[in-house]
């Protein structure tokens, strides 16, 4: 339903190195870049960060990014928090929404909750 979304950044730079960083383990990266605004995405930009042009004050939204595996949640984690995110949520299962719903949460570099979500089941190892 959803083709692309767009979020407004205070430092398009600060912010365009944390999603360059944890979205690579999610399988994204810029598929195309303008000198106001930089798209995330597998094939086109689905996810574009600009910088601020309207509004007054910050409003926190939620951006949650599916993920292939739940080791790609923790690549993400791990990624972010190397960054020096702030952790909202360490990577768990979060029976409440679904059996097999594992996320982890972070904030962005202007205040944002970001996540990572692989819906699948735990994968058995051998």
């Amino acid at each position: 339903m959803i083709d692309h979304v767009s979020v407004q950044c205070a430092d398009l730079a600060q912010s365009s190195t944390f999603y360059d960083a944890v979205l690579a383990p999610l399988g994204a990266r810029r598929v195309l870049e303008h000198d106001f605004a930089i798209g995330y995405g597998t094939e086109f930009p689905e996810f574009w960060i600009g910088a601020r042009a309207t509004g007054e004050g910050f409003r926190e939204s939620h951006l949650a990014f599916r993920a292939a595996d739940r080791a790609a949640v923790d690549a993400f984690f791990d990624v972010a928090v190397g960054l020096g995110a702030e952790v909202l949520h360490e990577p768990r299962v979060w029976p409440e929404y679904h059996a097999s719903y594992y996320g982890a949460f972070v904030r962005d570099p202007d205040g944002n909750n970001v996540e990572a979500v692989c819906h699948r089941p735990e994968e058995a190892t051998s």
